[in-house]
Formats: structure tokens, C-alpha cells, sequence
């Protein structure tokens, strides 16, 4: 049984006496706020927190942390204050324990509740990384001890193990605790399956035992005959690992089984690569199949040569090459840092590699809007597949797998992103939204001034580059909804032969104050947003009971610059030329529509809604427009469509072609068009096509 005067003979092992006597103080103070508490299993609640130490024991955990972990559940669930531990203990472990007592509850049932919480342990983090290993320690003795729970929430914390922790675990390259977290999870959320697999791996060990005792012999006595000092071991796969393969790659058993690892254990980094090309000549190499994390590094901290070779018999035989400060990150990641304690720069590597994550992190709950849209942009973060790229200076960057060049320019800096505008992927100008794959140098082209797209969302795949491009959208539209809103109250107090300098402050101010906003600038961004209706504003700002109705004034110019607040309807898409009316909707601030389209006519009966609009005589912009071709079927005429457009500067869009009959067939084109004078020039050329019978410009 664990005990106290057990860990502390583990403790002697690093620990100085002093230290030790500090972690003895905290058990006894546990063990008295925990008296009379027991677990499901009937134990004493104290072997709880003293389970959690030995785990922590075991990664060599400096004493404070140790601390903490005995005392990790004492303010939650004996309601000893945190200022009681200051005083009792220090700071830095009064820090760890609230800490960690504030992610108690990180997963609830309500999404909300567990954002938020999540959100609670991303600033713990920042503050001290020891947190989450204290954190992790607690889950892995709670799922060790699963069996005493009943059977619902025996898989809910399965299921969260498997859905953030393991994941956690993995980003911080603490491998083992991966492993152990991902096999009880799996056990106890599919114990039939888990069983099946268990009861298929012993037989095949059973069956495998003489191919991996003659594979081993062979790679050992060729490194001995080249003088080479290593530690080989057979790799054994884990219950989930075989079950996820089976599950997402579509593999049978006998397919992963058929497949023998090994791992070569040195002594430098040098001799790894002698390793390697021994075993290249011990064996084929398969083409495509090997991988050097030692040069580029895993995001997580992982370094490691892997090959995969044909055995003897066509076998193939997986190997990974490392040293043992690589296999003790590679085991412990970040808890590595404190475990394997040398010169060599390996496991500090991995530890700051976890404090660039966890910057990442705070990044992106600065700029997300609330905490499900943090716990969505971090939870793609924890299931990275990475791509390695370059910047042009030689500098590596880790992406996921299918990451873009949008990606790329917000991983280098946030500044970069936001004014992103082009960029070339191996020296050749490409689309921004073209996936990155590893080896490739991406640079960046930016302008001064330029905004990030909302097209954008649809093809990022980082938590950082999301987050970031809707908060320069939120501010963008802000902006933009101020603008609007003040030209929208300026037009109409004009019409009241008034002016925003005239009324007096106080009266402005309770206006905001009336409508439960900080300030006048919130007033325009709700007039520009058409949460407020500016005749409505005007109205209380004025102090008069009735104005002019808002299609009685002067109609608003309409640019085509005002860009999010502004925006133009699919159902009837106007261009300039066209008769256009405004409607407010909430939320989205002005859509134009043609005065003459169905979805007007059905708002006709509610006036406020609608507002007059017309085109600025400058607008210098492009707009889609959409017509509908009919044409005889003639080889090539889709062609002859699309040079004519170009050949009249209009841009396509969208191309599509539906048959009608034998003879006849109907051709959809969505083009950018200046206004109804340039779409007139395109219509005129396309009638002069031989087979061109009907144009129709649609409509709603």
C-alpha cells in the first residue's frame, strides 16, 4: 500500500531532507482536512491526493508540486481558504492548489459552464505549467480507479478523458500518459471491444514471440559488428492505438499486427544517424517512409529518427532512432524538464515549446468572443496532424495538416495576418486558400491597410488564425457600423433642418442611458447595425413627438466601399443603374435590394423597415449579376461564352450548363459586371454569338 514514508523513500532518491520534511508537512495537513472524508472504493480520502504524488514521484516533480498534489482537493472539498495554504505553506503552492481546485469542474454537462472552466485552467497554465501535470496526475488516478463509479459516470469521464485530456497529454508530449489515459478511456467506454482486441493481441504476441526474437538478434549483432553502443526494444502497440486504426484508416487487425516496431535507444545524436544507415543497409528502406524529428521537431517537442524497412520475408519493420534524453521527452514531454535533468538542451526544448503553446492559448482567448468559441478554436488545436514549413529567412513553422498560407502569416504574427494580401509558396505567386504541405517555403505578401477577409473562415484550420480574423472582423464591423450609423443620423436630423453639434451633451447622454449602452459611440454602432432605427434616435434626441418619416428623406448614397454593413441582396443582386431600396435588419445593418423584387414587396407593409437608397455617381466597384443563356448545342459554346465575357472586362464567377432537350440548353453565368451600362456591352456581344437564342438577366 502507498504511504507516506514510502514516497518519501522515493523523494530521498532527489529530494534534500528539507524538502522532503515540506512534503511531509503537507500530507499531514491533507490527511487532517481530508479526516472522516472516503472514497467510493471505501478507502480513506487521503490515498487520493498521495496516489497523485507517487505519480508525480515517479517524473522526478519538484517538492512544491508535490505539495500541491497532496493538497489539490483541500480547498474544494474541505473549504480550507487559499490564504490559510499562503500562510501555512508559501505562495507559489497555495497558487498550484487554486489553481488546480479551479479546474474541478473544467467539464459540465452544460457547454457554457464548461467553456468557461476551460478557459479558468488556460490562465492557470499560463501562470504555472504545473498546474496541468497536477491536473493530469488526478485524472489518471481517478481513471485507474474507475471501477468503483456506476456505469453513466464511469463513460462521461471516459469519454472527456479521451475528447481533452489524452489530447492535453499528447501536446505536451507526455506520452505515457497518453497511453494509459487513451486505454482506460477505451476500456471503459467500449469494455467489449477493448476485451476482443486484448484477448486478439495476446494470441498474436503468442504467434509473433520467434519473429521478433530473430529480428532483434539480427539488428543487435549488426550494430555490435559496427561498434556501436544501443538498447534495442520491441515496440508493443496499445489497445486504442489498434482500435483507432481499425476505426478511421480502415485497417484489419491482422494488417496493424503485421507490422513489427522497434525502437533503437544511443548514446548521441550522431550515432542516431550511423544507426540509421546501418539499419538501411541491414534492410531495404521503403520509399517515403522516413522521418527526421530530430532536425525538425514535433510541435509538441518530440525528436526521433523513424523508418520503415522490408524484413526478412518481406516483413515490414517499423523503427524509431533516438537518444535517451529524446526517449525520456518523448516518454514525459514538459515533465521531462524537471525528470532528466542535463546539458543537453532536449527536454528544456520540449518545456518551451509547451510555453509557446500555452502563449498561443491566452492569444486566442484575448480575441475570441466568448468561451465555446475559445474551447472550439483550442480543441482544433489539440488534434494537430503538423505540416513543417519555412519562412524565407530559414525559419521553421509547425501547422496542421491542411493548413493554408492564411494560417501560416498569423502563426508568424498577428500583425502579418491581418494585413495578408497575396503570397508565393516556393517562390510562385498561389492561392491563399491552397493547403501547405511539409518542406515548402511560404512567404507572405502584406499591404499597409489591407483587412482580413470573412471568405477566410472557410478554409483556416487554426485556433489562432480564426480567433483572430473574427476579432479584426468584430472591430472591423465596428468601424464600419459607427460610419454608417452616424451618416444614417446626420441624414436624418438634415431633414429636420438639425445637426449633431447642436444638441446638447446631456441630452445625448441620456439617450445612450435610455437605451442601456456605454457610450454614443454604441448608440451609431446600433443605428449602423439597424438595432436602433436613426429616425427613432433623431426623434428622442430632438424631443419631439413626430418627424419625418424616414422614406420621406434624402435618399443615402451608396458607395460600394462600406464593406461589412453594407450588403447586397442574392435574391435580386443590384448593380449600379438598377432602382435600389435599403431594408435595416438587425443585426447585419443595410441590405440592398431592386425596388422591384419579391422579398421587398412583402415588406412594403412595414415603412421603418425600409429606407430610400441611391448609387453614388462615383461607385467604382465590381458586382455579381447572374444570367441565364439559352443556347443550340454546338461543340466549343461554352468556351465562346466565356472569352466573349472576358473579352468585354467582366469577370465569371460561376459557369454552369443545364440541357433543356436534344437541341436546346440553358447556360447559368455569374458575372462581376461595373453597372448596367457594362452588363448592356456584355448582353449585346453575347447576342451576336450564331446560337445564342434567349439572354434573361434573373431575378427573384
Amino acid at each position: 500500500m502507498n504511504t507516506i514514508d514510502s514516497l518519501a523513500t522515493r523523494l530521498s532518491e532527489y529530494l534534500d531532507p528539507g524538502q522532503i520534511q515540506q512534503v511531509r508537512d503537507a500530507y499531514e495537513f491533507a490527511e487532517s482536512a481530508h479526516q472522516g472524508q472516503h472514497r467510493k472504493s471505501g478507502e480513506a480520502y487521503i490515498s487520493h491526493p498521495l496516489a497523485v504524488a507517487g505519480i508525480l514521484a515517479d517524473m522526478h516533480m519538484d517538492h512544491q508540486c508535490l505539495m500541491a498534489a497532496l493538497l489539490h482537493d483541500v480547498i474544494e472539498d474541505t473549504g480550507v481558504p487559499k490564504h490559510v495554504l499562503s500562510k501555512e505553506f508559501d505562495n507559489d503552492v497555495a497558487e498550484l492548489v487554486d489553481g488546480v481546485s479551479k479546474l474541478k469542474v473544467i467539464f459540465q454537462s452544460r457547454a457554457e459552464a464548461q467553456a468557461e472552466n476551460f478557459q479558468k485552467m488556460t490562465l492557470a497554465m499560463s501562470k504555472d505549467i504545473r498546474v496541468i501535470l497536477v491536473k493530469l496526475a488526478d485524472r489518471l488516478h481517478n481513471m485507474r480507479t474507475l471501477e468503483h463509479l456506476d456505469a453513466e459516470r464511469k463513460k462521461r469521464i471516459a469519454r472527456e478523458t479521451l475528447e481533452i485530456y489524452a489530447p492535453i497529454a499528447n501536446r505536451l508530449g507526455m506520452n505515457n500518459f497518453r497511453v494509459e489515459f487513451e486505454d482506460l478511456g477505451f476500456k471503459a467506454l467500449h469494455p467489449l471491444r477493448s476485451s476482443m482486441i486484448e484477448k486478439a493481441v495476446r494470441k498474436a504476441r503468442g504467434n509473433r514471440k520467434e519473429v521478433v526474437a530473430k529480428i532483434l538478434d539480427s539488428i543487435r549483432s549488426r550494430l555490435e559488428r559496427e561498434h556501436i553502443e544501443a538498447e534495442v526494444f520491441g515496440r508493443e502497440k496499445h489497445l486504442y492505438s489498434i482500435y483507432d486504426k481499425m476505426r478511421t484508416r480502415h485497417k484489419s487487425f491482422h494488417e496493424i499486427m503485421d507490422v513489427y516496431g522497434f525502437r533503437i535507444i544511443v548514446d548521441s545524436v550522431d550515432a542516431c544517424y550511423r544507426v540509421l544507415g546501418v539499419m538501411h543497409n541491414l534492410y531495404k528502406p521503403v520509399a517515403g517512409r522516413f522521418k527526421d524529428y530530430i532536425a525538425i521537431p514535433k510541435a509538441n517537442g518530440y525528436q526521433s529518427l523513424h523508418t520503415t524497412l522490408f524484413g526478412m520475408h518481406g516483413i515490414p519493420i517499423e523503427i524509431q532512432i533516438r537518444t535517451g534524453a529524446m526517449e525520456m521527452v518523448a516518454n514525459n514531454g514538459i515533465a521531462g524538464h524537471w525528470l532528466y535533468k542535463t546539458s543537453d538542451d532536449t527536454a528544456s526544448g520540449s518545456h518551451k515549446r509547451a510555453r509557446e503553446w500555452m502563449k498561443g492559448l491566452l492569444e486566442i482567448q484575448q480575441s475570441a468572443g466568448n468561451s465555446l468559441e475559445f474551447i472550439e478554436n483550442v480543441k482544433i488545436d489539440l488534434f494537430p496532424d503538423e505540416v513543417y514549413v519555412f519562412s524565407p529567412r530559414g525559419d521553421i513553422y509547425d501547422l496542421p495538416q491542411g493548413a493554408t498560407s492564411v494560417d501560416f502569416a498569423y502563426a508568424v504574427h498577428t500583425d502579418i495576418g491581418n494585413t495578408c494580401v497575396a503570397c508565393r509558396i516556393d517562390r510562385r505567386l498561389a492561392p491563399l486558400s491552397a493547403s501547405l504541405e511539409s518542406g515548402q517555403t511560404v512567404e507572405i505578401i502584406t499591404a499597409p491597410g489591407a483587412q482580413p477577409n470573412p471568405s477566410w473562415l472557410s478554409f483556416t484550420v487554426t485556433g489562432k488564425a480564426r480567433s483572430s480574423i473574427r476579432h479584426a472582423l468584430k472591430n472591423q464591423q465596428r468601424s464600419e457600423s459607427i460610419s454608417l450609423g452616424q451618416r444614417l443620423l446626420e441624414r436624418t436630423l438634415k431633414s429636420q433642418n438639425a445637426d449633431i453639434e447642436d444638441i446638447e451633451r446631456e441630452r445625448i447622454d441620456a439617450v445612450v442611458k435610455e437605451r442601456n449602452l456605454n457610450d454614443f459611440d454604441s448608440l451609431l454602432e446600433a443605428i449602423g447595425l439597424g438595432n436602433q432605427m436613426a429616425y427613432v434616435i433623431a426623434r428622442k434626441l430632438l424631443a419631439r413627438e413626430e418627424i419625418e418619416s424616414p422614406e420621406k428623406a434624402r435618399p443615402l448614397a451608396i458607395m460600394g466601399t462600406e464593406g461589412l454593413v453594407i450588403t447586397y441582396a442574392k435574391c435580386c443582386k443590384p448593380i449600379p443603374g438598377d432602382p435600389i431600396i435599403g431594408h435595416i435588419s438587425a443585426g447585419r445593418g443595410i441590405v440592398i435590394h431592386t425596388e422591384n423584387c419579391n422579398n421587398i414587396h412583402e415588406l412594403r407593409g412595414n415603412q421603418e423597415e425600409l429606407m430610400p437608397v441611391r448609387w453614388d455617381p462615383n461607385v467604382n466597384q465590381e458586382f455579381s449579376v447572374e444570367l441565364r443563356v439559352e443556347v443550340e448545342h454546338e461543340k466549343g459554346i461554352i468556351a465562346v461564352l466565356a472569352s466573349t465575357v472576358t473579352n468585354a472586362d467582366a469577370n465569371i464567377e460561376r459557369i454552369s450548363m443545364v440541357e433543356k432537350d436534344a437541341r436546346l440548353g440553358t447556360v447559368n453565368i455569374v458575372l462581376a459586371v461595373k453597372d448596367r451600362v457594362h452588363l448592356a456591352s456584355v448582353i449585346r456581344r453575347l447576342r451576336a454569338i450564331r446560337g445564342v437564342n434567349k439572354i434573361i438577366r434573373t431575378r427573384s
